[in-house]
């Protein structure tokens, strides 16, 4: 089972962030534009080195079998799919009104689904690992402390060097909870497929939301708290 968590923890830190850092980037008052632009250069990775980065890592730390195809269909279903979607839509959008109009108007109606479908997500997630989790308590505890350190330890590390390089704040918070949050609902897709739900791979990744959404929510906290480290003109 040792193998499994090494796996899941692989996995995890192999899908870097893209949607939620939009929602942590809004509660710290970010660059909409950097934090497209961070998105944007994670999803060009992944699209590369995900699936060959999880194959080299987990074949080389364990002796678990990684099917190269369900990790491309990973990608395919959580990152090429819905960014074309995504792309094609904002082109006709645009191209059928404007481009004010779909960002003043269309976007902001958008706002609630945001916080909605995040809910759902967690609630989708925990309900069928359930009994995953509360069996395994021990387990979760254990798999949950080198998690959270790596969040608080990559978030620090980020923001003390986006304070000593002078960046303005609106790039830094941004910079700083992108480096320390991961790609979530990918990870838990691509544990369940290749080791099934009530795998130790599903479980770290399972441990990873449940560890995330509430440390990155402080990780938020802090930053806004600490904005004034920064050259006044420079917060948002």
């Amino acid at each position: 089972e040792a193998e499994q968590y090494i796996a899941g923890c692989i996995i995890l830190a192999a899908a870097p962030c893209t949607a939620m850092v939009f929602v942590w980037s809004y509660l710290t008052d970010g660059d909409p534009a950097y934090t497209l632009v961070q998105v944007s250069v994670n999803d060009l990775i992944m699209l590369v080195l995900f699936a060959p980065l999880v194959v080299f890592l987990v074949s080389g730390a364990s002796s678990l079998h990684v099917p190269y195809e369900v990790l491309l269909y990973s990608v395919l279903a959580f990152i090429v799919i819905p960014l074309t979607i995504g792309v094609l839509l904002r082109q006709w959008f645009i191209r059928n009104h404007s481009k004010e109009w779909f960002e003043n108007t269309l976007l902001p109606r958008f706002a609630p689904v945001t916080i909605i479908a995040l809910l759902a997500t967690l609630v989708l997630i925990f309900a069928f690992q359930a009994e995953n989790i509360s069996g395994k308590a021990l387990h979760v505890a254990l798999i949950a402390v080198p998690l959270l350190l790596q969040v608080y330890f990559n978030a620090s590390l980020t923001y003390g060097l986006m304070k000593w390089l002078k960046v303005p704040y609106a790039v830094a918070a941004p910079g700083a909870l992108i480096g320390a949050s991961n790609f979530f609902e990918l990870a838990v897709a691509t544990a369940i497929a290749l080791f099934g739900a009530e795998s130790g791979a599903a479980l770290v990744t399972v441990v990873g939301v449940l560890v995330e959404v509430p440390v990155m929510l402080s990780v938020c906290a802090a930053c806004n708290r600490t904005r004034d480290w920064f050259p006044a003109e420079a917060a948002a």
